[in-house]
């Protein structure tokens, strides 16, 4: 019951069209209950006593019901579909604004194929319930209301036998009505399993085509498909029992109308009019009756589709703002981890940091991977939120700042660069779109990316593809950097922003980036301990513990933990240096 309160919820907006069309519908029904009638004086005085007036009059008034009754269908049917189609549209906006509002956290453990499958098939399957089942009940409940009148109007006592079976049609129903609401919601689950196999399959079909697994995952894909046709067979065949079972029901009740109704008109009790009118809104109402049985499998799989929707509507997001936050507006001092620890779920992943990042400094996060240097980046902006100590930005917790001014305040270039299916310019100016097109070529100058943007088909109306597969990673990685550049933010992290690129490339972002540290609070996650040299400050983070800070010069005279990662990475680029000059230099054979 709470599911179909939510859903009137949603229907409130558009009451004034709800209840025209009920109107609608109840002019329909009436005007379908009066067919009936119209049989006793058809039969009685056309065909028993032949009266030529009745002859003439009847036609005409079937023709005039006939024609308001279409006119009431449409109106009620273009009422609903508009009023349904309305209520799942806000259903789906309500759900998405909903999922954007979450944190991070939710996106790390909700598969992306499960999101689109609730957005997309769970929300169909309210729509068909909203638009049609819905409309079809009330439609067909109020023709049976008025039907069930004409036969206790026309013979009360005949109508009490009909219906002694009419509670034995309900059992079933309600009984096939659970069973598909049961494997309703097993097909909706397997569903979003297959929805997140074909995200992870066409989005990775590079991977797939490079290790030569088509046919696995093909047999992957054809498995959980089978599944879900073993499942869906199982609800259409409780489906496909209904009709059966209503109209061996319904037959029963015929049957005997038939047997107790003839008998009374052979012995003069009733007249034939009277017979025919009774068994005409009899057979009639099976109809409605039978339509309803259907209309309530359909009901069940958008309430199994509902509660799914509002499981996520339900959720709260771990991460708002608190009450009275106030506006961050530039940084004048700069960032403080004091005390910090962090955990995802049971294992802390960040213990005791404290470490201050003066404004216009540029710090610098080093470590094996794991350690916790990104885990750092991702608390500042406030993706997650930290179970002990506080950050601060000019001595304020971040978490009395609202999170829309507090993200304003910081641009990030990860490693994973995150472009969209959409023109160049749109992704530079993402998140700033009242920029013009002079300030978003300035950004794209600085970014080192001006020069390559033109060479492209259309410059900066160019569509890059998906995730910007029409680029190189070099090319994708300054158009993320002019990105943060127009945004223009004070605060900057730059989470491994050159560490998937060849030589070339990095000496080709290394400039963009240079050009977008200046004048900016910096943190920087590198892996290339090259790029860190002229950092402010380098913090060593190792198992989520800071070990050693200092400048370049002073860690290397630590002879500690920095000093290992120093020369190491020192062995594999001289390695790696005397490899290529050996490739270059020695003849082939």
């Amino acid at each position: 019951m709470s599911i179909y309160k939510r859903l009137l919820n949603f229907v409130k907006p558009y009451t004034s069209k709800l209840i025209l069309a009920v109107i609608c519908m109840i002019l329909y029904s009436a005007l379908n209950s009066a067919i009936p009638f119209l049989v006793k004086p058809a039969m009685d005085r056309i065909f028993i006593e032949k009266n030529i007036l009745m002859l003439k009059l009847i036609p005409i008034v079937v023709v005039i019901i006939v024609i308001l009754k279409g006119l009431a269908q449409f109106g009620q049917a273009y009422l609903m579909s508009y009023v349904g189609l309305k209520v799942v549209t806000d259903i789906r906006d309500r759900l998405y604004q909903h999922i954007q509002k979450l944190s991070l956290a939710f996106f790390t453990k909700t598969p992306t194929g499960i999101l689109i499958s609730r957005i997309t098939n769970d929300v169909n399957l309210i729509q068909g319930m909203v638009s049609q089942a819905l409309t079809g009940v009330m439609k067909d409940a109020f023709s049976i209301i008025g039907l069930i009148a004409v036969v206790f109007y026309q013979k009360w006592d005949w109508a009490l036998i009909t219906f002694m079976i009419f509670p034995i049609s309900i059992i079933p129903i309600v009984k096939f009505g659970k069973k598909i609401r049961k494997f309703s919601k097993k097909s909706q689950i397997k569903m979003g399993s297959i929805t997140t196999l074909l995200h992870e399959t066409i989005s990775g079909n590079r991977i797939v085509k490079a290790f030569n697994m088509e046919d696995y995952e093909s047999k992957r894909f054809s498995e959980e498909n089978h599944r879900l046709f073993k499942i869906i067979m199982k609800r259409q065949t409780i489906r496909a029992l209904s009709s059966p079972v209503m109209e061996t029901l319904g037959g029963l009740g015929a049957a005997l109308i038939i047997l107790v109704g003839g008998m009374a008109v052979i012995k003069g009790k009733v007249t034939p009019g009277t017979f025919f009118s009774f068994v005409t809104a009899l057979f009639m109402m099976y109809q409605p009756l039978k339509s309803i049985s259907k209309m309530n499998n359909i009901i069940q799989e958008g309430m199994a589709a509902g509660k799914r929707v509002f499981e996520i509507l339900d959720l709260k997001p771990g991460i708002h703002d608190k009450e009275g936050a106030i506006h961050l507006s530039g940084i004048k001092e700069g960032i403080e981890f004091k005390n910090v620890s962090f955990k995802y779920e049971d294992e802390w992943v960040l213990k005791d940091i404290n470490f201050k990042v003066r404004r216009g400094e540029t710090i610098a996060l080093v470590g094996m991977s794991g350690g916790g240097k990104t885990t750092i980046a991702n608390l500042i902006p406030r993706f997650y939120d930290i179970q002990h100590g506080t950050i601060l930005i000019d001595g304020v917790d971040i978490r009395d700042y609202t999170i829309r001014s507090l993200r304003d305040n910081i641009a990030i270039v990860t490693q994973q660069t995150i472009l969209f299916n959409d023109t160049v310019r749109n992704n530079i100016a993402y998140g700033n779109h009242e920029k013009n097109d002079e300030e978003v070529i300035k950004a794209a100058i600085a970014a080192n990316a001006h020069d390559f943007i033109l060479k492209l088909p259309k410059g900066y109306n160019t569509i890059i593809g998906e995730a910007g597969i029409k680029l190189s990673g070099g090319e994708r990685q300054r158009i993320s950097i002019a990105r943060a550049l127009l945004k223009d933010a004070p605060i900057l992290i730059l989470d491994e922003a050159t560490s998937s690129l060849d030589t070339e490339s990095e000496k080709e972002v290394q400039i963009a980036l240079n050009n977008l540290m200046k004048n900016r609070t910096s943190i920087v996650i590198a892996h290339r301990l090259s790029t860190i040299r002229n950092a402010d400050k380098i913090i060593v983070i190792e198992n989520g513990k800071i070990v050693e800070k200092g400048t370049h010069e002073e860690l290397l005279a630590l002879k500690g933990y920095y000093k290992k990662l120093y020369d190491l990475q020192f062995v594999t680029q001289e390695k790696d240096s005397f490899e290529n000059i050996v490739e270059k230099e020695m003849p082939r054979f």
